[in-house]
């Protein structure tokens, strides 16, 4: 899961091998996501949030929104914004303080597959152009791991934005002033679905659980949106992938994001 991980050499010899013979460890085939479970709505208090599980791996996120003020560049569309973090009680490597290199990558690659998917109609956002505009922020919380934090996190915050209510303001006087009884769903134009998928050897898994994750010699993740097209992608690991290969992942996520995508349409 962090950077500075001890791989069990004997735990990936046994992967390798079942993945030889088309196995893996928890009896999936090397294709076959887990089963995603969604319940939305969890914090009252939140303008929108959801719990997502995948296998063992638990995240919740919540969705705040706001005035702010816009981007220099970008007077005329609101913010988004998605941040993650690590419970230490979600693994026992997990410690307390500044996030570290792959927190910051977790998050960065969540915000990215959302906003470069153009999830969110940033230009309905705005109370008043150069002055004012609504910001959307969405913080995971990972409160257990078992593996693929990246569409575990994924899920969780587009659950959350799927299904988040945002309050109307006016500005009176340059100050952002709440209209009561004015809310709204946030102004979604496609769900974005990314798929994660490890190279151990030469294998391609979806969807790497803990004990996989741990033997990755590569991984990447791939965003597409509800028209099936691709708007991100991110590698990592040691290891690369050959074109071919990323030609197969960039197809083996649009397919099982597919799937994944009605799951979370579905909520609860």
């Amino acid at each position: 899961m962090t950077s500075g991980s001890i791989v069990d050499e004997l735990k990936k010899t046994q992967i390798l091998d079942l993945l030889e013979h088309g196995k893996r460890v928890d009896g999936r085939s090397l294709d076959e996501a887990r089963e995603v479970l969604v319940e939305t709505n969890v914090i009252p208090k939140a303008n929108g949030s959801a719990r997502v599980r995948i296998g063992d791996t638990e995240v919740i996120c919540g969705v705040k929104i706001q005035p702010d003020r816009p981007f220099p560049d970008m007077g005329d569309k609101g913010i988004f914004i998605c941040t993650a973090e690590l419970l230490p009680l979600s693994h026992p490597s997990v410690e307390t303080g500044p996030p570290g290199p792959d927190v910051i990558e977790l998050a960065r690659v969540v915000d990215r597959g959302i906003r470069e998917s153009h999830m969110i109609d940033l230009s309905q956002l705005v109370i008043e152009q150069d002055k004012s505009v609504v910001g959307v922020f969405a913080d995971n919380v990972v409160v257990d791991y078992d593996g693929n934090l990246f569409d575990a996190c994924s899920y969780a915050a587009t659950a959350a934005l799927l299904y988040s209510k945002t309050p109307k303001w006016n500005l009176v006087d340059d100050v952002p002033t709440l209209v009561e009884g004015e809310d709204s769903p946030v102004p979604i134009t496609t769900i974005p679905v990314s798929v994660t998928m490890g190279k151990i050897g030469n294998h391609i898994i979806v969807d790497p659980n803990a004990e996989e994750w741990a033997s990755m010699d590569a991984r990447i993740t791939i965003t597409s949106d509800s028209d099936g097209n691709i708007c991100a992608l991110q590698k990592g690991g040691n290891d690369g992938f050959t074109m071919d290969e990323i030609v197969k992942c960039g197809e083996i996520s649009v397919r099982v994001g597919a799937k994944i995508r009605e799951k979370l349409k579905e909520g609860q």
